[in-house]
């Protein structure tokens, strides 16, 4: 297993150290790890599990969206880990993923590329509950960042 991958779930099963500390992480910035590790690919996996059935009749167009869920999924994965090791950069690597995540799901959700089962007229709550996602875990970053600087 990877020293860096162990480091971090070592800091997840003990819960050692606090955000303002050395080692490890907690509370909130703990929460969003979790969420671009575990959440997003979850929610991934399942969303394209159902719209893999309807490769035969969207085509290549959703395959590329597919792809490219994947690899936004696979950078907030990057962007949960760089967090939980306190590596340099992974706050603004986690703003990246948060914003590229957003713009993937709002994509999502205003085109007809990727199949849904929303009820017509739904999609703007869609988009707004996404876009308030987003922007509370962004605010919260940013309020971060500037209390550390």
């Amino acid at each position: 297993m990877d020293r860096h991958l162990h480091h971090a779930l070592r800091g997840l099963r003990t819960n050692e150290v606090d955000e303002q500390g050395g080692g490890g992480t907690r509370g909130w910035l703990l929460a969003l790890s979790v969420a671009l590790m575990v959440w997003q690919p979850l929610s991934l996996g399942l969303a394209a599990s159902s719209a893999l059935e309807a490769v035969a009749v969207r085509g290549w167009p959703l395959m590329i969206v597919i792809a490219i869920r994947v690899a936004v999924a696979g950078f907030g994965i990057a962007a949960g880990l760089a967090i939980l090791g306190r590596h340099p950069g992974a706050i603004t690597m986690a703003k990246a993923s948060l914003a590229l995540s957003a713009a993937t799901d709002i994509f999502v959700y205003t085109t007809s590329y990727f199949p849904d089962n929303r009820i017509p007229g739904d999609t703007p709550f869609y988009v707004a509950a996404s876009l308030v996602y987003y922007s509370a875990w962004m605010a919260y970053l940013i309020k971060r960042t500037s209390r550390e600087l």
